[in-house]
């Protein structure tokens, strides 16, 4: 007798199972946005364009590790079938992202089109920012090496320049691409320029001081905007931050000690403040660094001490460079605390906790801290973008084909950006929670004795329902 249950035998069929919610949710915003007349006009001959684009975002959201693993996961019956497409090689892919990159400035300027035509959105105030990107490969001029927001100086790379509509629409709106040697300043005018016709007079540019610079701000107000930034201080703000208390700043924010001072000038206002919080950190940062720096002293005297070699980490190592050099620390002269206090003056400058914003508008203390404080926003988009959407690192040659994966990228963002929009219950999911959601609804094709198909959808969840819930679909009827 059969005493305990036995595993089922498993009969291999031929059903197939793939993520639909993706491609349903991607279908959905491409047809409400209408994009199909905006790259339908850039390739009128071969495969369907807004097939391939719809595929390639739906991938962007769903594997996304190569153009050549694309091509593998499009080219599998079922999806070529939800997309309409026939089989296709990989080089087509490369020449769609090359048709993207040669005509980028319309691509962008009629995306923008269709996105102000749709929404009626409550204000055009933006927040702008720049990041780079790390790029592989030799072939494409836009590579340069720069300062490296990915912490890889070792990498040829790229600069991106974002602009999103402010709180609460949080929608990115444009997205520059330059060499990866070019510094946010000069950046700055691209950036703006390919959303300032957007911007209705009087709206708020809310960028970081990296991209600060007197004509900068000059180009913002000859369009009759207004704009909010933060500034380096200077020699010339050390005599505010010596009698800062005496001019009985206001009390901003409690929790974190921070107060405030306005100066109001012709053309500007300046809002200076104080945080203790920031003061603390700061402070404490410091200290770790003079301590790090008395060890490597340490480590530097005891080898000279015993007439050795320096550390590896203090030399250069490079073949091709022929070094030779003394070293003398000043420990022979100071005592610890000595050595201690003479760091602290080096490294300690009486800014600590201190820092300015600029405006054109004249705002109250508190106003000005919580708007630009707000364009964390856009912060958090880069962030999507690199590491959720990941179109880091590139791995494509031509600069068209560069410009043309960063396209997906941004419309992939885009999309989920919109979600956000529609759906307050979606205002604070992360990009990752969002595409999670979207690839838990899959479909199973149950290939049938007489030859038809069967489709059964399973797995869905309060996101991916909410999102797909107003779906139109001609192919395709959720059960």
């Amino acid at each position: 007798m059969q005493t305990k249950l036995r595993t089922y035998d498993i009969i291999p069929n031929d059903n197939i199972c793939f993520p639909i919610g993706t491609i349903l949710a991607v279908n959905q915003l491409y047809d409400i946005l209408d994009f199909s007349t905006v790259f339908g006009k850039h390739k009128k001959n071969g495969i369907d364009i807004n097939n391939l684009l719809k595929a390639l975002v739906s991938y962007k959201l769903t594997d996304n590790f190569s153009i050549s693993k694309a091509h593998e996961w499009i080219n599998r019956d079922e999806v070529l079938d939800i997309f309409n497409l026939e089989e296709f090689s990989e080089r087509t892919l490369y020449r769609v992202l090359e048709t993207l990159g040669n005509n980028r400035e319309t691509i962008i300027s009629d995306i923008q089109d269709r996105l102000f035509a749709r929404y009626n959105f409550e204000h055009t105030n933006i927040n702008m920012d720049w990041t780079s990107i790390v790029l592989h490969g030799d072939k494409s001029t836009l590579g340069k090496y720069g300062y490296s927001r990915d912490h890889r100086p070792d990498k040829k790379q790229i600069t991106l320049g974002i602009t999103e509509l402010a709180d609460p629409i949080n929608v990115p709106i444009g997205i520059t691409v330059e060499q990866g040697n070019m510094n946010d300043q000069k950046h700055f005018r691209k950036t703006y320029q390919q959303v300032n016709r957007r911007l209705k007079k009087g709206s708020l540019v809310v960028f970081d001081k990296g991209a600060h610079s007197i004509d900068n701000t000059a180009l913002i107000r000859l369009d009759d905007m207004q704009y909010l930034t933060a500034r380096k201080l200077n020699t010339s703000d050390d005599k505010i931050i010596a009698k800062f208390r005496e001019y009985s700043p206001e009390l901003i924010d409690l929790e974190d000690g921070i107060y405030g001072l306005k100066i109001v000038k012709p053309s500007s206002v300046s809002y200076f403040y104080f945080s203790e919080k920031l003061q603390k950190e700061q402070l404490d940062s410091r200290a770790r660094k003079i301590m790090r720096q008395m060890q490597e002293a340490k480590e530097i005297q005891e080898s000279i001490d015993k007439n050795k070699k320096l550390p590896k980490r203090f030399r250069i190592n490079n073949v091709l460079v022929d070094v030779s050099y003394s070293l003398q620390t000043k420990l022979m002269e100071l005592d610890d605390q000595e050595a201690i206090k003479l760091l602290e003056e080096h490294l300690i400058t009486g800014r600590e906790g201190f820092f300015c914003l600029k405006s054109s508008k004249n705002l109250t203390l508190r106003q000005a801290l919580q708007t630009y404080r707000k364009k964390d926003s856009i912060e958090k988009i880069i962030n999507s973008l690199k590491n959720e959407i990941e179109i880091k690192p590139l791995r494509v040659w031509s600069d068209a084909s560069i410009y043309g994966a960063i396209i997906i990228g941004f419309i992939a963002q885009l999309f989920i950006s919109l979600m956000r929009y529609e759906f307050n219950e979606l205002k604070h999911k992360s990009t990752k929670f969002i595409k999670k959601s979207l690839l838990n609804l899959t479909v199973t094709v149950d290939f049938m004795k007489d030859w038809s198909k069967k489709y059964i959808y399973a797995n869905f969840d309060a996101i991916n329902t909410l999102i797909l819930r107003q779906k139109r679909a001609k192919s395709y009827k959720l059960a």
